[in-house]
């Protein structure tokens, strides 16, 4: 199961409740494994995931440390092991290469309204002294969980954004007028302007007729919203967009990337978090092969600079 705040808990991938005593786990698991087997028909997705929900509860210990929310150690979108609490995209000491200008707070928003939804989900004079214990998410409103994911992918973008190097500079948390129409990301870089929406929408999404849609997805147009919003900043600074770009976790998209074909006149595509990097150093298909530098990026990142806000 992927490190989600909207990913289904260990006992609901087995089709149990977290009461069950142990035997009724266990023939919830051997029933999931049946259902699921590739070789009898069944998605190897949800077989892989009841084999990751038994490794969490499969023993009497492993199920005492993920109840209590210590067991965080799932993979994040970009595979790696971290908890909901980590945030922000700072490089490992290790790692000398020239970092990417990077400006604003990634995740900052997201995380303030994630904690003052908790507080008063919890209730006043509830003293929560880990708002981020992984029990005590799963138990929350999805409405409060899906703020966290969104916070956790945009701060893994800004992970994978600020190594693309010197040439590169990013603004994260961009206001184009209320909060809630923020671009998490504006990224400058010798293959042009993105304006990009990192996004966990806790399930699959596909493409249609130049849009995403899922059962999970919200709002219903996410691509059209994210043009509409750097439409907007197009004409405060006046720069033009390279492409719209949509970020989500890689088992959400088939593909590594997909292209939504031209939203509001420019390209626009979906992309797996893993595969962000060499869609930004490569530059979308209908611009593959220009570069820009010199005068003219110089040019576009002096409007943005000079021009651009951030969410308060």
């Amino acid at each position: 199961m992927p490190d989600s705040p909207l990913s289904a808990s260990a006992y609901e991938v087995l089709g149990v409740e977290a009461s069950a005593s142990e035997s009724e786990l266990k023939k919830a698991f051997r029933r999931a494994l049946r259902e699921t087997h590739p070789d009898t028909g069944g998605d190897p997705t949800r077989f892989a995931a009841v084999q990751d929900a038994w490794e969490r509860v499969g023993t009497p210990e492993k199920r005492r440390s993920y109840d209590a929310g210590s067991a965080s150690h799932s993979r994040s979108a970009t595979g790696s092991s971290s908890s909901f609490s980590s945030r922000g995209s700072a490089p490992s000491r290790e790692d000398s290469r020239p970092r990417a200008r990077t400006h604003g707070h990634p995740g900052g928003w997201r995380r303030e309204r994630f904690l003052a939804g908790m507080r008063e989900w919890a209730g006043r004079g509830v003293s929560l002294d880990d708002p981020y214990d992984p029990a005590l998410v799963r138990s929350a409103p999805r409405e409060i969980r899906r703020t966290l994911a969104d916070a956790l992918a945009e701060e893994a973008t800004a992970r994978t954004v600020s190594a693309l190097g010197i040439g590169f500079t990013i603004w994260h948390d961009v206001s184009t007028g209320p909060p809630e129409r923020k671009i998490d990301h504006v990224v400058l870089g010798p293959t042009g302007l993105y304006a990009i929406l990192s996004e966990d929408f806790g399930g699959r999404v596909k493409v249609r007729r130049g849009e995403l849609i899922g059962p999970a997805v919200q709002p219903e147009k996410p691509m059209h919203e994210l043009a509409s919003r750097a439409k907007t900043l197009s004409r405060q600074l006046k720069v033009n967009f390279t492409c719209f770009v949509i970020v989500v976790p890689d088992d959400a998209l088939a593909q590594p990337q997909e292209s939504l074909g031209t939203v509001k006149g420019q390209p626009a595509v979906v992309v797996r978090q893993s595969v962000l990097a060499h869609l930004l150093r490569t530059g979308p298909e209908s611009s593959r092969g220009r570069q820009i530098g010199g005068n003219e990026l110089f040019d576009v990142r002096t409007r943005v600079s000079n021009g651009i806000r951030f969410v308060e």
